[in-house]
């Protein structure tokens, strides 16, 4: 008896103290219920109603247009057509609630068998390897959260799930999950990842090609047709099989699914037009503060011009070389740019990021610093040998033609002619000429410089020569005119300003006339068009690079060929390849414009005038033939000459009278007797602004 009351006596405070845990923890629980309803309540009302859910996307979608209005591309998040949930395919709903939630319609918004497992295996592996989320689940992190695996956002996730299950009913659910969750490949919703995967709306969806869009969800990247179609069709199986164990669909029809049968769509292209947008784009976050809301961008680029540029340097680019295209229109936009010849195999823009010698284009800027400093087209300059400290330059050929005019000198890019200029008005002036029309890289002031031997990109000099186009102004390349929202609200338009003269227009007129007369009869012939063109070859020792640069009917086209590891290239002649390509470009790219004559008149300031008697009376000069030199020959004796870039020509009568007929600026057919009147002779700078002068007497200005 002693034994048993002593056993009673010690089971009393074990029962006590047991009953007090159960109450303690049914009384914890309660307030642990009572707390999370409240909290679910609570979060309940702060959830935002369905049709702002709709509306609100996941980050911006930016849809990119030419100048036309065709869309180029898009990039960002892409959302295809919002499909009610009567719209939405039975066979897509059973494949998602079948892989990704089977016991949807029967939890509330969180599945604790689902948790469980979940945390079973994250305690035998050490790490989260199976998820427990519901549908529910993963739209609350999809809407609100991010997905970082730590247990304060897993229970944020939970709470929001049991909010939304309160406030939304399973259709709702469903129908946002499916018009929300991300595929890939930039996709939201599965109209977006039907129309980029399949080429075709999800109303049309099959099951084949349902297993697969629910098979992404696992994971976008790893499992996209587009990037590992294997691996897509794998999953899909995968996909079936778990459908057709919850019963969604018959073994006859799983097997009849066939997802290697699918016909995917095609892959973009990474065509040319990606240069254009990879230098553009980026100008966007000078242009807007708007980072969220879906925006359309109207770019430059005209995608006809496009395609001829393209085609234009991949047909005429030597074998083994590189080639890049730029043209920018009268207003500074830029209506194509080729940066290689295949975007797919090199994304290097050699249009705005090469930098390469321009060889003898570069004399644009010499000739113009000559104008300006007093000089004129029909000066007489001497073409011989000449040295400059330790620097001997020649002629191609090593041909001098002795005394020619200025214009004739540049036409046929006598390298000694431009060396003397060169020493006379000083190289410095040059390059301050050459950084007043836009060069952006480093100018040496060597004497060799007059030749092109200082980097420069394709898109400066292209752009320097658009602003002599528009008669001396200065030309910006822009590449985006508009951009505005998906409701039509424009938050930049861009606007041209003209108000910055680089020039005096009567300098612009001269060079204008001295590149209409190489293109017409010096080394750029191989760019005619048939219509008014005004351009300048370039070409570097070695043929190493081939440039040619030119402008008609209000568009500048600059283009380059040659290797990116410098070696020489055969046949890279500035007047061959690269003036060909210029050629095919631009009779597609101004078929349809006004055809336009140049405003190569002259208008010399005051200083530069001074009547002379004796050139206002007698009668005119017989005109004499000369070769291509500009020395005379005798009238039937054939003379054999090689241009830069050109082939032999016979008996070449290079006048003055010849060049005049060979632009089209006419005369009449018998001399007349001109009206006394000032006559324009170039006169030289004031003697304090006239640096002293190392060249022959018959190279310096008249008058000097």
């Amino acid at each position: 008896m002693a034994r048993g009351k002593k056993r009673k006596s010690e089971q009393g405070p074990a029962r006590k103290w047991f009953w007090r845990l159960v109450k303690t923890g049914l009384i914890a629980g309660l307030l642990a219920t009572i707390s999370l309803v409240v909290a679910v309540l609570v979060v309940r009302s702060s959830l935002p109603g369905f049709e702002d859910l709709k509306s609100s996307p996941n980050g911006q979608m930016i849809r990119v247009l030419d100048v036309n209005g065709k869309e180029l591309f898009s990039m960002g998040p892409s959302y295809g057509e919002w499909l009610q949930y009567p719209d939405i395919p039975e066979v897509m709903k059973a494949a998602m609630v079948s892989v990704e939630d089977r016991r949807y319609e029967n939890h509330p918004g969180v599945d604790p068998i689902g948790i469980a497992r979940s945390i079973q295996v994250r305690m035998q592996r050490g790490h989260w390897a199976q998820g427990g989320s519901t549908i529910t689940q993963q739209l609350a992190r999809n809407i609100f959260l991010n997905n970082n695996r730590t247990f304060g956002r897993k229970g944020r996730e939970i709470l929001l799930a049991l909010a939304i299950e309160r406030k939304f009913s399973k259709e709702q659910i469903l129908e946002l999950y499916l018009n929300k969750v991300y595929y890939g490949g930039g996709a939201y919703g599965i109209d977006a990842a039907s129309r980029r995967f399949f080429a075709h709306g999800a109303r049309d969806l099959s099951l084949a090609e349902a297993a697969i869009i629910a098979g992404l969800v696992k994971a976008p990247s790893r499992y996209s047709p587009t990037a590992d179609a294997k691996a897509a069709i794998g999953r899909a199986t995968v996909v079936l099989e778990v459908m057709q164990d919850a019963g969604a669909i018959t073994a006859t029809e799983a097997a009849e699914a066939q997802p290697a049968s699918v016909k995917l769509a095609p892959e973009p292209r990474q065509n040319s037009v990606r240069y254009f947008t990879d230098w553009a784009l980026p100008q966007l976050e000078l242009l807007i503060d708007e980072a969220v809301e879906p925006i359309e961008v109207w770019t430059t680029l005209d995608l006809d011009m496009q395609r001829a540029a393209a085609t234009a340097i991949q047909s005429r680019v030597p074998a083994g070389a590189q080639g890049a295209l730029v043209a920018i229109d009268r207003d500074g936009a830029v209506r194509a740019m080729v940066g290689g010849t295949d975007y797919v195999t090199s994304n290097y823009n050699r249009a705005t990021q090469a930098v390469r010698q321009p060889g003898s284009a570069w004399k644009v800027f010499v000739y113009m610093a000559a104008l300006e400093a007093g000089y004129s087209p029909d000066d007489t300059v001497t073409d011989a040998p000449i040295t400059i400290g330790n620097w001997t330059p020649r002629n191609s050929g090593n041909r001098y033609a002795g005394d020619i005019d200025v214009r004739t000198a540049f036409a046929f890019s006598k390298n000694t002619v431009a060396a003397a200029i060169g020493n006379d008005i000083g190289t410095s002036t040059i390059a301050n000429m050459a950084r007043r029309f836009g060069i952006t890289t480093p100018i040496d002031t060597n004497p060799s410089m007059v030749l092109g031997t200082s980097d420069v990109r394709l898109l400066d000099m292209t752009r320097a020569f658009a602003s002599i186009s528009a008669k001396g102004v200065a030309i910006t390349p822009f590449g985006i005119t508009k951009v505005q929202t998906m409701k039509g609200d424009v938050l930049y338009q861009s606007k041209f300003d003209g108000s910055r003269v680089l020039v005096d227009p009567w300098v612009a007129a001269g060079i204008t006339d001295l590149m209409q007369t190489a293109v017409n009869t010096g080394t750029g012939r191989a760019a005619q068009i048939g219509r008014p063109v005004a351009g300048k070859t370039g070409t570097t020792s070695s043929n190493k690079d081939g440039w040619f640069l030119g402008f008609s009917s209000g568009l500048t086209t600059g283009v380059w060929m040659g290797r990116d590891d410098a070696k020489p290239v055969g046949g890279l002649q500035g007047g061959r390849a690269p003036a060909s390509a210029f050629a095919q470009f631009m009779k597609t790219a101004v078929a349809k414009r006004k055809v336009e004559q140049f405003d190569t008149e002259l208008v010399l300031p005051e200083w530069q005038l001074e009547p002379d008697e004796d050139e206002l009376f007698g009668e005119p000069e017989d005109g004499i033939y000369v070769d291509e030199n500009g020395m005379p020959i005798e009238t039937g004796r054939g003379i054999e000459f090689d241009l830069e870039g050109g082939e032999a020509a016979d008996n070449p009568r290079l006048d003055q009278e010849w060049i005049d007929s060979v632009l089209g600026r006419g005369a009449d057919p018998a001399p007349r007797r001109p009206e006394p009147a000032p006559v324009r002779k170039p006169r030289p700078l004031p003697p304090q602004n006239q640096p002293e002068s190392l060249l022959p007497e018959t190279l310096r200005p008249e008058g000097q």
